[in-house]
């Protein structure tokens, strides 16, 4: 059943802790204006009483009384609020986002479970992937780099999710100031949605915080097409609101192989040829000029065996890698490229989804449409080379020994992330 749902995120400048509760008023008040047009408000990551804790442990009464008054809120508009808290559970904190009913109760709690970077120093893992019910329906709710595992948004639709919601904190390295990047805000994010047939919503900050920690802002609101139908700007408090369609989920799911495990191959770096056509006669005297080893086009087995002699490589057809499940399952096992070979039509969100596979799997892609296009990816999700018109054998250099460096922030680690979220969609589909 089709049905519509007035959504808003709020987009607020960062606050250092020590100004949390001068702060507050100010925050209730800004939370109480987003909350009276919308049915479902998501406030962001961190926002109760920061992102950046330090030490010592905090006051647990602050954010508390911040609680209340978001319960307040809540009721007096009749709407359902998502915002990130740091909650005490268990004697461990945890980097949390409490979902608030439009009656003011508590529906439900998410805990991050991939935590990034000094994250670890002050809050535990979450250990659940359990959408929450509310009188609206079934929010899927995720935290800032849970949107980097394709398993956990994954898992949540699976599970009756149809909407994901997220409250972030996602930072940005300044690297070119015009232009504040984050790659979960300029393409996961739309992967995430599109991939699930859910749309996603995600509050963040924008300014810095304790001079250290700059946001990107870019809050959004994506359709489960993928599209993005609301963007906040980069550097200003916003408050973004769209009505959209809710109905269940009809997302692409593959059966999810078991690949047998793979050893280490040679790992060494290689430069390699692609091209969306058959190879010429003399491939050999090309790939010469190109100072290239081998050629993987559409047909050329021996090239693929050669590569995987180097590097585990999976060979898929596209559709596979439309499922966020099945590359996990490859990766897994210890494969570190893969070929992924189209019917020959173009499919428009193909490249984003080989790219974001690659950046979030650390591993290289090779994406062959026969007749029409080659492109390559690599672990960071950058296309380094391609085919276009008569550019028809491209070449690139794969570099093996990049996939077995899985560690993508101090303390946090690819690898053991995608095996932790496996582990918790194992006892969450046993239960």
């Amino acid at each position: 059943m089709q049905r519509t749902l007035r959504i808003a995120a709020l987009q607020l400048s960062a606050h250092d802790r020590a100004a949390f509760r001068e702060r507050l008023p100010a925050l209730l008040e800004r939370v109480a204006a987003a909350a009276a047009d919308a049915e479902l408000l998501v406030v962001p990551e961190g926002t109760m009483p920061a992102y950046v804790l330090g030490e010592p442990g905090i006051d647990g009464a602050a954010p508390q009384e911040a609680i209340e008054g978001l319960r307040a809120i809540a009721q007096a508009n009749r709407c359902v609020i998502v915002a990130g808290v740091a909650k005490a559970v268990d004697r461990e904190l945890r980097n949390s986002a409490i979902v608030i009913d439009a009656d003011g109760s508590t529906a439900g709690r998410a805990d991050k479970i991939f935590l990034w970077h000094f994250d670890r120093k002050w809050f535990a893992p979450g250990d659940e992937l359990t959408p929450i019910r509310t009188s609206l329906g079934v929010l899927g709710v995720m935290i800032c780099a849970d949107g980097r595992m394709p398993g956990i948004g994954r898992a949540l639709v699976d599970a009756g999710a149809e909407l994901l919601v997220m409250p972030t904190a996602w930072v940005t390295s300044g690297r070119n100031a015009a232009a504040l990047e984050n790659v979960q805000a300029d393409l996961l994010a739309q992967v995430r949605a599109f991939e699930n047939n859910v749309p996603f919503v995600a509050a963040n900050k924008c300014g810095v915080e304790n001079t250290m920690v700059a946001y990107c802002g870019k809050s959004q609101i994506v359709d489960r097409d993928g599209s993005v139908i609301a963007l906040a700007s980069e550097r200003n408090e916003e408050t973004l609101s769209a009505t959209l369609s809710l109905q269940t989920p009809a997302p692409f799911r593959s059966p999810l192989p078991v690949p047998a495990p793979r050893g280490a191959a040679h790992d060494r770096a290689i430069r390699v040829a692609i091209s969306p056509h058959g190879l010429p006669a003399d491939i050999e005297r090309r790939l010469n000029v190109l100072d290239a080893e081998l050629a993987i086009a559409p047909g050329a087995a021996t090239g693929i065996a050669a590569l995987d002699r180097i590097v585990p490589t999976a060979s898929l057809e596209a559709d596979a890698i439309l499922d966020p499940g099945t590359l996990v399952a490859y990766r897994m096992a210890g494969y570190r490229c893969a070929i992924v070979v189209t019917n020959g039509e173009p499919h428009p969100w193909l490249e984003r989804v080989a790219r974001a596979r690659a950046l979030e799997l650390r591993m290289y892609v090779i994406v062959l449409e026969p007749n029409r296009r080659a492109y390559a990816v690599d672990p960071d999700g950058i296309c380094i080379a391609g085919t276009f018109d008569g550019f028809r054998i491209a070449s690139f250099s794969l570099d093996a020994p990049r996939t077995q460096a899985t560690a993508v922030a101090p303390g946090t680690d690819i690898a053991t992330g995608i095996q932790r979220v496996a582990s918790l969609s194992r006892r969450e589909s046993r239960t």
